[in-house]
This record gives structure tokens, C-alpha cells and sequence, in this order.
């Protein structure tokens, strides 16, 4: 019993490790679209990603392996020069398919009223609001 017991506890502190993988500089600037909204984004491919889901018998956290995935498809896409990734399908016995899109900054220009005569570039004009 006590051997069993000793054998199995190393299997369960190695099935939450996160295995040292870690996010890459350059992928940091890769964004996850969980919404799955890459309109008007450029389709640059597909990567396909996997990690051990599990060590022995034991499974690992399904958190701990989803957060790898994408941890690994952002580190891919940056190598595309991507700047976004978008899961394709949930993980199946721990890889999971990925899209990998530019997309660029999505600037949105505030619209702006006419300056009032006399008044300097970029300054603002308030008015008292009343009212009950």
C-alpha cells in the first residue's frame, strides 16, 4: 500500500506541471480571438498544436492543457508574423487546430465637430447642461 502510494504521487504533482512552456517575446503581441470574430482580417494558415493531456492514467487539468494550447499557438503565429490566433475546434486528446490571421490595429477615429470661430486646434467648447 505504502509503495503504491509513493509511486503514485509523483504521477499526480507531474499531471498539473505546465511542462516550461512559456510565451514567447514576440507572441505577446498576438491576440487570442475567442470570440472567433476575424472579419476583415487576412487568413494566413492553420497551425496545429499538442501537449500531453495526460501522464500515465492520470489525466492533466483541462485548464492547464487549453492554456498551453493556446500559449503554443500564439509562439507559432508570431512565427507567421500573425498578430492574432483563433481557436478552429475545442482540444481532442491534446492538440487542438488554430487559425492564424492579420488582422492589424483597428483605430477608431472619434468624429469630431467643427472648431468654433476663433477657437485653438484641439480645444473644446462646454456648455452648462440644465435640465430636471
Amino acid at each position: 500500500m505504502r509503495k503504491t502510494l509513493l509511486l503514485l504521487v509523483p504521477v499526480l504533482l507531474l499531471g498539473a506541471c505546465s511542462w516550461g512552456i512559456t510565451l514567447d517575446p514576440a507572441a505577446r503581441n498576438v491576440r487570442t480571438a475567442w470570440n472567433g470574430d476575424v472579419s476583415g482580417c487576412r487568413d494566413l494558415g492553420k497551425v496545429t498544436v499538442s501537449v500531453m493531456d495526460h501522464v500515465g492514467p492520470v489525466d492533466r487539468n483541462n485548464i492547464t492543457v487549453r492554456d498551453e494550447l493556446e500559449v503554443m499557438a500564439r509562439n507559432s503565429a508570431a512565427q507567421m508574423h500573425a498578430d492574432t490566433v483563433k481557436p478552429l475546434g475545442d482540444p481532442v486528446d491534446g492538440s487542438q487546430a488554430w487559425g492564424a490571421y492579420v488582422c492589424g490595429t483597428h483605430t477608431v477615429t472619434p468624429n469630431r465637430a467643427p472648431a468654433a470661430a476663433g477657437s485653438a486646434p484641439g480645444s473644446a467648447q462646454t456648455f452648462p447642461v440644465h435640465g430636471g
